[in-house]
Protein backbone atom coordinates (compact mmCIF):
# COMPACT_ATOMS: atom_id res chain seq x y z
CA UNK A 1 0.00 0.00 0.00
CA UNK A 2 1.63 3.30 -0.49
CA UNK A 3 2.11 5.44 2.15
CA UNK A 4 1.05 8.95 1.77
CA UNK A 5 2.14 12.16 2.86
CA UNK A 6 0.52 12.22 5.83
CA UNK A 7 0.82 8.54 6.97
CA UNK A 8 4.70 8.65 6.35
CA UNK A 9 4.63 11.69 9.04
CA UNK A 10 2.60 9.45 10.89
CA UNK A 11 5.26 6.88 10.88
CA UNK A 12 8.45 9.00 11.45
CA UNK A 13 6.50 10.43 14.40
CA UNK A 14 5.85 7.08 15.79
CA UNK A 15 9.35 5.31 15.44
CA UNK A 16 10.45 8.44 17.42
CA UNK A 17 8.50 7.38 20.14
CA UNK A 18 5.44 9.37 19.90
CA UNK A 19 1.94 8.37 19.21
CA UNK A 20 0.24 11.48 18.18
CA UNK A 21 -0.85 11.58 14.92
CA UNK A 22 -0.56 15.72 13.22
CA UNK A 23 -3.89 17.66 13.23
CA UNK A 24 -5.12 19.28 10.18
CA UNK A 25 -3.79 22.72 11.19
CA UNK A 26 -0.32 21.44 10.88
CA UNK A 27 -0.26 19.24 7.68
CA UNK A 28 0.37 21.50 4.59
CA UNK A 29 -2.62 22.86 2.77
CA UNK A 30 -1.88 21.13 0.00
CA UNK A 31 -1.53 17.95 1.39
CA UNK A 32 -4.61 18.10 2.99
CA UNK A 33 -5.94 19.09 -0.32
CA UNK A 34 -4.50 16.36 -2.45
CA UNK A 35 -5.28 13.27 0.26
CA UNK A 36 -8.06 14.35 2.03
CA UNK A 37 -11.45 11.93 1.66
CA UNK A 38 -14.02 13.44 0.09
CA UNK A 39 -16.85 11.17 0.76
CA UNK A 40 -16.91 9.68 4.28
CA UNK A 41 -19.00 6.86 5.37
CA UNK A 42 -18.86 5.79 9.49
CA UNK A 43 -20.76 1.98 10.07
CA UNK A 44 -21.60 2.14 13.52
CA UNK A 45 -22.24 -1.90 14.95
CA UNK A 46 -24.39 -1.46 18.62
CA UNK A 47 -22.93 -3.21 20.93
CA UNK A 48 -20.53 -5.36 18.61
CA UNK A 49 -18.16 -6.18 21.19
CA UNK A 50 -14.97 -8.87 19.73
CA UNK A 51 -16.96 -11.54 21.06
CA UNK A 52 -20.10 -11.20 19.36
CA UNK A 53 -18.34 -10.40 16.28
CA UNK A 54 -16.58 -13.41 16.38
CA UNK A 55 -19.63 -15.71 17.00
CA UNK A 56 -21.47 -13.49 13.75
CA UNK A 57 -18.58 -14.75 11.60
CA UNK A 58 -18.53 -18.68 12.78
CA UNK A 59 -22.21 -18.12 11.92
CA UNK A 60 -22.59 -16.65 9.03
CA UNK A 61 -19.16 -18.48 7.27
CA UNK A 62 -17.59 -20.57 10.14
CA UNK A 63 -14.92 -20.52 12.06
CA UNK A 64 -11.96 -19.93 8.56
CA UNK A 65 -14.43 -17.75 6.88
CA UNK A 66 -14.87 -13.66 6.85
CA UNK A 67 -17.10 -10.89 7.51
CA UNK A 68 -16.63 -7.51 5.47
CA UNK A 69 -15.36 -5.59 8.12
CA UNK A 70 -12.35 -8.49 8.48
CA UNK A 71 -11.39 -7.55 5.00
CA UNK A 72 -11.19 -4.00 5.47
CA UNK A 73 -7.15 -3.42 5.39
CA UNK A 74 -6.27 -0.81 8.35
CA UNK A 75 -7.72 -2.07 11.86
CA UNK A 76 -7.37 -0.72 15.39
CA UNK A 77 -8.93 -1.52 18.78
CA UNK A 78 -10.90 1.11 20.53
CA UNK A 79 -10.89 1.74 24.15
CA UNK A 80 -14.50 3.01 24.63
CA UNK A 81 -14.64 4.14 29.03
CA UNK A 82 -16.49 6.94 29.35
CA UNK A 83 -16.16 10.12 31.47
CA UNK A 84 -18.07 9.02 34.45
CA UNK A 85 -17.83 4.88 33.88
CA UNK A 86 -15.79 1.54 32.78
CA UNK A 87 -18.24 0.70 30.69
CA UNK A 88 -20.32 3.01 28.06
CA UNK A 89 -23.48 3.68 27.19
CA UNK A 90 -24.39 4.55 23.53
CA UNK A 91 -25.11 8.10 23.98
CA UNK A 92 -21.49 8.89 25.58
CA UNK A 93 -20.17 6.08 23.38
CA UNK A 94 -21.44 7.39 19.77
CA UNK A 95 -20.70 11.13 21.05
CA UNK A 96 -16.78 10.69 21.69
CA UNK A 97 -16.73 9.21 18.12
CA UNK A 98 -18.69 12.53 16.78
CA UNK A 99 -17.03 14.58 18.82
CA UNK A 100 -13.93 13.78 20.32
CA UNK A 101 -15.04 14.75 24.08
CA UNK A 102 -15.35 12.49 26.90
CA UNK A 103 -19.13 12.24 27.74
CA UNK A 104 -20.74 11.01 31.01
CA UNK A 105 -23.37 8.25 30.22
CA UNK A 106 -26.60 9.14 28.54
CA UNK A 107 -25.36 12.50 27.49
CA UNK A 108 -25.72 13.64 23.31
CA UNK A 109 -22.66 15.19 22.17
CA UNK A 110 -22.32 17.96 24.88
CA UNK A 111 -19.47 19.63 26.29
CA UNK A 112 -17.34 18.01 28.62
CA UNK A 113 -18.80 17.24 32.14
CA UNK A 114 -21.94 18.04 30.99
CA UNK A 115 -24.03 15.85 33.75
CA UNK A 116 -26.88 13.11 32.17
CA UNK A 117 -29.70 15.22 34.22
CA UNK A 118 -32.68 12.50 34.07
CA UNK A 119 -35.70 13.96 32.83
CA UNK A 120 -39.21 13.88 34.01
CA UNK A 121 -42.25 12.73 32.33
CA UNK A 122 -45.54 13.96 31.69
CA UNK A 123 -48.94 12.18 31.97
CA UNK A 124 -48.51 10.16 29.34
CA UNK A 125 -45.03 8.70 30.18
CA UNK A 126 -43.18 11.04 27.96
CA UNK A 127 -39.82 12.90 28.81
CA UNK A 128 -40.36 16.52 29.68
CA UNK A 129 -37.52 18.96 28.36
CA UNK A 130 -34.68 19.40 30.31
CA UNK A 131 -32.10 22.10 30.21
CA UNK A 132 -28.46 21.80 30.99
CA UNK A 133 -26.73 23.32 33.28
CA UNK A 134 -23.03 24.37 32.52
CA UNK A 135 -22.68 22.57 29.10
CA UNK A 136 -23.13 23.59 25.53
CA UNK A 137 -22.94 21.87 22.33
CA UNK A 138 -19.91 20.51 20.96
CA UNK A 139 -19.31 20.13 17.50
CA UNK A 140 -19.95 16.93 15.26
CA UNK A 141 -18.50 15.34 12.54
CA UNK A 142 -21.58 16.04 10.71
CA UNK A 143 -21.52 19.84 11.36
CA UNK A 144 -17.72 20.03 10.69
CA UNK A 145 -18.68 18.09 7.24
CA UNK A 146 -21.88 20.69 6.82
CA UNK A 147 -18.98 24.13 7.05
CA UNK A 148 -17.14 22.07 4.35
CA UNK A 149 -20.13 22.05 1.85
CA UNK A 150 -20.52 18.65 2.30
CA UNK A 151 -23.75 16.46 2.18
CA UNK A 152 -25.25 14.52 5.42
CA UNK A 153 -27.11 11.20 5.65
CA UNK A 154 -27.85 9.32 8.70
CA UNK A 155 -29.36 5.70 8.36
CA UNK A 156 -30.52 2.99 11.03
CA UNK A 157 -33.08 0.73 12.12
CA UNK A 158 -33.50 1.93 15.94
CA UNK A 159 -35.41 5.06 15.67
CA UNK A 160 -33.65 8.02 14.11
CA UNK A 161 -34.01 9.73 17.31
CA UNK A 162 -32.18 6.94 19.52
CA UNK A 163 -28.75 7.67 21.34
CA UNK A 164 -26.91 7.01 18.75
CA UNK A 165 -28.34 8.34 15.26
CA UNK A 166 -29.16 11.73 17.48
CA UNK A 167 -24.93 11.36 18.77
CA UNK A 168 -24.68 12.74 15.11
CA UNK A 169 -26.80 15.65 14.47
CA UNK A 170 -28.21 16.67 18.10
CA UNK A 171 -27.16 18.03 21.05
CA UNK A 172 -29.11 17.37 24.84
CA UNK A 173 -27.91 16.57 28.41
CA UNK A 174 -30.17 13.42 28.20
CA UNK A 175 -30.73 10.56 25.51
CA UNK A 176 -34.68 10.43 26.33
CA UNK A 177 -35.19 13.48 25.19
CA UNK A 178 -36.57 12.26 21.52
CA UNK A 179 -38.91 14.44 21.01
CA UNK A 180 -36.14 17.33 20.89
CA UNK A 181 -34.17 15.89 18.85
CA UNK A 182 -36.57 15.20 16.02
CA UNK A 183 -37.24 18.38 16.28
CA UNK A 184 -33.69 19.30 15.74
CA UNK A 185 -34.03 17.70 12.51
CA UNK A 186 -36.55 20.48 10.95
CA UNK A 187 -34.76 23.40 9.59
CA UNK A 188 -36.17 26.70 10.44
CA UNK A 189 -38.77 24.90 13.31
CA UNK A 190 -38.36 25.64 16.92
CA UNK A 191 -35.49 23.34 18.06
CA UNK A 192 -33.80 23.17 15.21
CA UNK A 193 -29.97 22.72 15.04
CA UNK A 194 -28.88 25.27 12.64
CA UNK A 195 -25.48 24.02 12.80
CA UNK A 196 -26.85 21.39 10.25
CA UNK A 197 -27.24 24.64 8.08
CA UNK A 198 -30.57 25.91 5.97
CA UNK A 199 -31.39 22.53 4.72
CA UNK A 200 -30.30 19.98 7.32
CA UNK A 201 -29.97 16.32 6.53
CA UNK A 202 -30.03 15.35 3.15
CA UNK A 203 -30.76 11.96 3.89
CA UNK A 204 -32.54 10.16 6.92
CA UNK A 205 -33.97 6.57 7.11
CA UNK A 206 -35.09 4.78 9.87
CA UNK A 207 -37.87 4.73 12.67
CA UNK A 208 -39.01 6.51 15.41
CA UNK A 209 -42.30 7.91 13.63
CA UNK A 210 -44.06 8.37 17.07
CA UNK A 211 -41.33 11.21 17.62
CA UNK A 212 -42.44 13.74 14.81
CA UNK A 213 -46.33 13.07 15.23
CA UNK A 214 -48.68 14.69 17.86
CA UNK A 215 -50.40 13.17 20.34
CA UNK A 216 -53.95 13.85 18.84
CA UNK A 217 -52.09 11.31 15.98
CA UNK A 218 -51.03 8.46 18.59
CA UNK A 219 -47.65 10.06 18.45
CA UNK A 220 -45.22 11.61 21.37
CA UNK A 221 -45.29 15.58 20.43
CA UNK A 222 -47.09 17.04 23.48
CA UNK A 223 -46.36 20.61 21.34
CA UNK A 224 -48.94 19.00 18.68
CA UNK A 225 -46.57 19.52 16.03
CA UNK A 226 -46.83 17.49 12.70
CA UNK A 227 -42.23 17.52 12.06
CA UNK A 228 -43.13 15.15 9.08
CA UNK A 229 -45.54 17.54 7.88
CA UNK A 230 -43.48 20.50 8.83
CA UNK A 231 -40.77 18.97 6.95
CA UNK A 232 -42.64 17.85 3.55
CA UNK A 233 -43.80 21.80 3.09
CA UNK A 234 -39.88 22.69 3.06
CA UNK A 235 -39.26 20.29 0.17
CA UNK A 236 -38.77 17.34 2.02
CA UNK A 237 -39.76 14.20 0.41
CA UNK A 238 -41.03 11.73 2.79
CA UNK A 239 -41.59 7.83 2.98
CA UNK A 240 -43.22 5.57 5.28
CA UNK A 241 -43.27 2.05 3.56
CA UNK A 242 -41.16 0.35 1.10
CA UNK A 243 -42.96 1.39 -1.67
CA UNK A 244 -42.69 4.73 -0.93
CA UNK A 245 -39.43 4.11 0.10
CA UNK A 246 -38.45 2.92 -3.59
CA UNK A 247 -40.17 5.21 -5.23
CA UNK A 248 -37.93 8.21 -4.06
CA UNK A 249 -36.23 9.57 -7.45
CA UNK A 250 -33.02 9.59 -6.94
CA UNK A 251 -32.53 13.93 -6.75
CA UNK A 252 -30.02 15.28 -4.79
CA UNK A 253 -31.62 18.69 -5.34
CA UNK A 254 -34.90 17.43 -2.51
CA UNK A 255 -33.82 16.10 0.92
CA UNK A 256 -35.55 12.76 1.74
CA UNK A 257 -36.71 11.50 5.43
CA UNK A 258 -37.90 8.31 5.62
CA UNK A 259 -39.47 6.60 8.68
CA UNK A 260 -40.47 2.97 8.69
CA UNK A 261 -41.83 2.62 12.38
CA UNK A 262 -43.42 4.03 15.24
CA UNK A 263 -40.06 3.31 17.04
CA UNK A 264 -37.71 0.98 16.13
CA UNK A 265 -37.78 -1.12 13.12
CA UNK A 266 -38.21 -4.83 13.26
CA UNK A 267 -35.19 -7.47 13.48
CA UNK A 268 -34.12 -8.41 9.86
CA UNK A 269 -35.73 -12.02 10.11
CA UNK A 270 -39.04 -10.77 11.43
CA UNK A 271 -39.57 -7.36 9.47
CA UNK A 272 -42.33 -6.64 6.70
CA UNK A 273 -40.85 -6.18 3.26
CA UNK A 274 -44.35 -4.16 2.10
CA UNK A 275 -44.02 -2.44 5.29
CA UNK A 276 -40.00 -1.96 6.09
CA UNK A 277 -36.80 -1.54 3.98
CA UNK A 278 -33.60 -3.60 5.28
CA UNK A 279 -30.29 -2.34 6.36
CA UNK A 280 -28.65 -2.93 3.49
CA UNK A 281 -31.71 -0.92 0.88
CA UNK A 282 -31.47 2.09 3.44
CA UNK A 283 -28.04 2.20 2.59
CA UNK A 284 -27.44 1.63 -0.75
CA UNK A 285 -30.82 4.14 -1.14
CA UNK A 286 -28.81 6.87 0.95
CA UNK A 287 -25.47 6.63 -1.13
CA UNK A 288 -27.21 6.97 -4.70
CA UNK A 289 -29.66 9.87 -3.47
CA UNK A 290 -25.95 11.10 -1.90
CA UNK A 291 -23.71 9.93 -4.70
CA UNK A 292 -24.22 13.28 -7.01
CA UNK A 293 -21.92 15.15 -4.40
CA UNK A 294 -19.14 12.30 -4.18
CA UNK A 295 -17.69 13.36 -7.78
CA UNK A 296 -15.02 15.79 -8.61
CA UNK A 297 -17.15 19.06 -8.73
CA UNK A 298 -19.46 18.05 -5.75
CA UNK A 299 -18.12 18.62 -1.85
CA UNK A 300 -18.41 15.36 -1.03
CA UNK A 301 -20.74 13.73 2.01
CA UNK A 302 -21.13 12.41 4.96
CA UNK A 303 -22.78 9.13 5.64
CA UNK A 304 -23.30 7.55 9.14
CA UNK A 305 -24.97 4.36 9.36
CA UNK A 306 -26.12 2.24 12.27
CA UNK A 307 -26.66 -1.73 13.06
CA UNK A 308 -28.93 -0.88 15.96
CA UNK A 309 -30.72 -4.10 16.77
CA UNK A 310 -27.24 -5.76 17.46
CA UNK A 311 -27.47 -4.34 20.83
CA UNK A 312 -31.19 -4.89 21.36
CA UNK A 313 -30.82 -8.74 20.39
CA UNK A 314 -28.13 -8.85 23.10
CA UNK A 315 -29.76 -6.65 25.69
CA UNK A 316 -32.61 -9.52 25.27
CA UNK A 317 -29.93 -12.62 25.36
CA UNK A 318 -31.47 -13.43 21.78
CA UNK A 319 -27.73 -14.66 20.76
CA UNK A 320 -29.60 -15.71 17.28
CA UNK A 321 -30.99 -12.68 16.66
CA UNK A 322 -28.34 -10.96 17.53
CA UNK A 323 -25.80 -12.35 15.29
CA UNK A 324 -28.46 -12.19 12.53
CA UNK A 325 -28.65 -8.54 12.90
CA UNK A 326 -25.17 -8.55 12.89
CA UNK A 327 -24.99 -10.07 9.27
CA UNK A 328 -27.20 -7.55 8.54
CA UNK A 329 -24.94 -4.87 9.44
CA UNK A 330 -22.20 -6.61 7.18
CA UNK A 331 -24.20 -7.57 4.24
CA UNK A 332 -25.24 -3.33 4.30
CA UNK A 333 -21.47 -2.38 4.79
CA UNK A 334 -20.97 -4.74 1.99
CA UNK A 335 -23.16 -2.88 -0.69
CA UNK A 336 -21.82 0.13 0.29
CA UNK A 337 -18.18 -0.87 -0.78
CA UNK A 338 -19.59 -2.00 -4.17
CA UNK A 339 -21.37 0.98 -4.15
CA UNK A 340 -18.29 3.61 -3.74
CA UNK A 341 -16.24 1.56 -5.70
CA UNK A 342 -18.34 2.18 -8.45
CA UNK A 343 -18.48 5.49 -7.93
CA UNK A 344 -14.87 6.01 -6.86
CA UNK A 345 -12.69 3.25 -7.63
CA UNK A 346 -10.13 2.11 -5.29
CA UNK A 347 -11.93 4.44 -2.99
CA UNK A 348 -9.50 7.04 -3.35
CA UNK A 349 -11.10 10.20 -2.32
CA UNK A 350 -13.41 7.68 0.23
CA UNK A 351 -13.01 6.64 3.99
CA UNK A 352 -14.67 4.04 5.16
CA UNK A 353 -14.80 3.31 9.19
CA UNK A 354 -16.49 0.37 10.64
CA UNK A 355 -16.84 0.28 14.38
CA UNK A 356 -18.61 -0.04 17.31
CA UNK A 357 -19.63 1.75 20.44
CA UNK A 358 -19.25 -0.46 23.27
CA UNK A 359 -19.33 -4.47 23.69
CA UNK A 360 -21.65 -6.84 25.18
CA UNK A 361 -21.40 -10.12 27.97
CA UNK A 362 -21.87 -12.55 25.47
CA UNK A 363 -19.21 -15.23 25.63
CA UNK A 364 -18.02 -18.29 23.90
CA UNK A 365 -17.80 -21.36 26.05
CA UNK A 366 -15.79 -24.26 26.16
CA UNK A 367 -13.47 -26.64 24.12
CA UNK A 368 -16.31 -27.06 21.84
CA UNK A 369 -14.97 -28.96 18.42
CA UNK A 370 -15.09 -26.72 15.17
CA UNK A 371 -18.69 -26.72 14.27
CA UNK A 372 -19.00 -24.48 10.55
CA UNK A 373 -21.47 -21.73 9.72
CA UNK A 374 -24.88 -21.98 10.57
CA UNK A 375 -27.57 -24.29 8.39
CA UNK A 376 -31.03 -25.13 8.78
CA UNK A 377 -29.20 -28.52 9.90
CA UNK A 378 -26.29 -27.30 11.30
CA UNK A 379 -26.81 -26.05 14.26
CA UNK A 380 -23.56 -24.20 14.68
CA UNK A 381 -22.48 -21.77 16.76
CA UNK A 382 -25.51 -21.81 18.38
CA UNK A 383 -25.88 -25.26 19.78
CA UNK A 384 -24.14 -27.48 22.34
CA UNK A 385 -20.75 -27.68 22.98
CA UNK A 386 -19.66 -30.97 21.84
CA UNK A 387 -16.70 -33.23 22.17
CA UNK A 388 -14.57 -34.63 18.90
CA UNK A 389 -16.28 -37.08 19.02
CA UNK A 390 -19.84 -34.93 18.71
CA UNK A 391 -21.37 -36.00 22.22
CA UNK A 392 -22.09 -32.82 24.28
CA UNK A 393 -20.00 -31.94 26.52
CA UNK A 394 -21.80 -32.15 30.61
CA UNK A 395 -21.08 -29.42 33.11
CA UNK A 396 -20.51 -30.92 37.11
CA UNK A 397 -23.97 -32.09 37.10
CA UNK A 398 -24.24 -33.82 34.48
CA UNK A 399 -25.91 -31.44 32.07
CA UNK A 400 -24.85 -30.17 28.62
CA UNK A 401 -24.37 -26.40 27.60
CA UNK A 402 -24.37 -23.71 25.13
CA UNK A 403 -21.00 -22.88 23.37
CA UNK A 404 -22.95 -19.03 23.61
CA UNK A 405 -23.58 -17.63 27.12
CA UNK A 406 -23.76 -14.22 29.12
CA UNK A 407 -22.40 -12.83 31.72
CA UNK A 408 -25.85 -11.10 32.75
CA UNK A 409 -29.52 -11.19 31.15
CA UNK A 410 -32.57 -12.94 32.37
CA UNK A 411 -32.07 -16.65 32.15
CA UNK A 412 -30.03 -17.69 35.34
CA UNK A 413 -30.98 -21.38 36.56
CA UNK A 414 -32.85 -21.41 39.72
CA UNK A 415 -30.88 -24.13 42.45
CA UNK A 416 -28.70 -26.59 40.14
CA UNK A 417 -28.75 -26.89 36.62
CA UNK A 418 -29.98 -30.86 37.09
CA UNK A 419 -33.00 -30.06 38.45
CA UNK A 420 -33.77 -28.61 34.76
CA UNK A 421 -34.87 -30.79 31.80
CA UNK A 422 -31.80 -30.94 29.29
CA UNK A 423 -30.69 -28.36 26.64
CA UNK A 424 -30.64 -29.73 23.42
CA UNK A 425 -29.57 -28.09 19.68
CA UNK A 426 -33.80 -28.26 19.16
CA UNK A 427 -34.14 -25.51 22.19
CA UNK A 428 -31.23 -23.64 22.01
CA UNK A 429 -31.41 -23.19 18.31
CA UNK A 430 -34.80 -21.41 18.40
CA UNK A 431 -35.46 -17.98 18.03
CA UNK A 432 -36.98 -16.96 21.24
CA UNK A 433 -34.34 -18.94 23.06
CA UNK A 434 -32.74 -17.17 25.91
CA UNK A 435 -28.93 -18.14 26.90
CA UNK A 436 -28.38 -18.73 29.89
CA UNK A 437 -26.62 -16.01 32.34
CA UNK A 438 -24.04 -15.86 35.18
CA UNK A 439 -25.85 -12.89 36.99
CA UNK A 440 -29.72 -12.56 36.78
CA UNK A 441 -30.70 -9.54 35.30
CA UNK A 442 -34.36 -8.34 35.12
CA UNK A 443 -36.28 -9.08 31.62
CA UNK A 444 -34.27 -7.70 28.45
CA UNK A 445 -31.45 -6.20 30.74
CA UNK A 446 -28.31 -7.82 29.44
CA UNK A 447 -25.88 -4.97 30.58
CA UNK A 448 -23.37 -3.77 28.28
CA UNK A 449 -19.31 -4.91 28.48
CA UNK A 450 -16.58 -2.60 29.09
CA UNK A 451 -13.71 -4.54 26.71
CA UNK A 452 -12.31 -2.91 23.58
CA UNK A 453 -14.00 -3.18 20.31
CA UNK A 454 -12.55 -3.49 16.99
CA UNK A 455 -12.15 -0.93 14.16
CA UNK A 456 -11.53 -1.41 10.55
CA UNK A 457 -11.12 1.30 7.57
CA UNK A 458 -10.27 1.34 4.29
CA UNK A 459 -9.46 3.78 1.76
CA UNK A 460 -8.38 7.34 1.60
CA UNK A 461 -6.68 8.36 5.29
CA UNK A 462 -7.47 4.44 6.38
CA UNK A 463 -3.73 4.03 7.39
CA UNK A 464 -4.05 6.51 10.36
CA UNK A 465 -6.48 3.81 12.09
CA UNK A 466 -3.66 1.40 13.82
CA UNK A 467 -3.06 -0.13 17.32
CA UNK A 468 -4.97 0.55 20.28
CA UNK A 469 -6.68 4.20 20.33
CA UNK A 470 -8.88 5.78 22.15
CA UNK A 471 -12.76 6.23 21.06
CA UNK A 472 -12.33 9.94 21.01
CA UNK A 473 -9.05 9.55 18.92
CA UNK A 474 -11.51 8.41 16.29
CA UNK A 475 -12.83 11.70 15.64
CA UNK A 476 -9.55 13.46 15.29
CA UNK A 477 -8.62 11.19 12.54
CA UNK A 478 -11.56 11.32 10.64
CA UNK A 479 -11.44 15.20 10.60
CA UNK A 480 -7.76 14.97 9.74
CA UNK A 481 -8.56 12.42 6.91
CA UNK A 482 -11.60 14.18 5.72
CA UNK A 483 -9.85 17.55 6.14
CA UNK A 484 -12.55 19.05 7.96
Amino acid sequence: MRLSTLAGAVLIAALAGCAAVPPASQVPAHTQAEERARNVIFFLGDGMGLNTLTAARIFHAGEAGELTIDRLPESAFVKTFSNDAMVTDSAAGMAAYMTGVKHNNGVISMSFGTRSVAPGKDANGNALVSKCEGGSPATTLLELARKRGMALGVVTNTSVTDATPASAYGHGCHRKLETDFAAMLVPGGAGYNPALGARGLDVMFGGGAQFFTPFASGGKRADNRDLLAEMQAQGFRVARDSASFKALALDARQPAIGLFAPNHMDYDATRDPAKQPSLTEMTRKAIDLLAPHAGAQGKGFFLVVEGGLIDHALHATLAKRALQETVSYNDAMQAALEKMEQLDPGLKNTLIVATADHDHTLLLNGYTVRTGKTTPTNPGVLGLVRNLDGSPKLDKEGRPFTIIGFGTGENRTNGPRSSQPALTDEIVTRDDYHQEAVVRTRTGAETHGGTDVYLGAAGAGAELFRGTIDNTRVFGLIKTAAGL
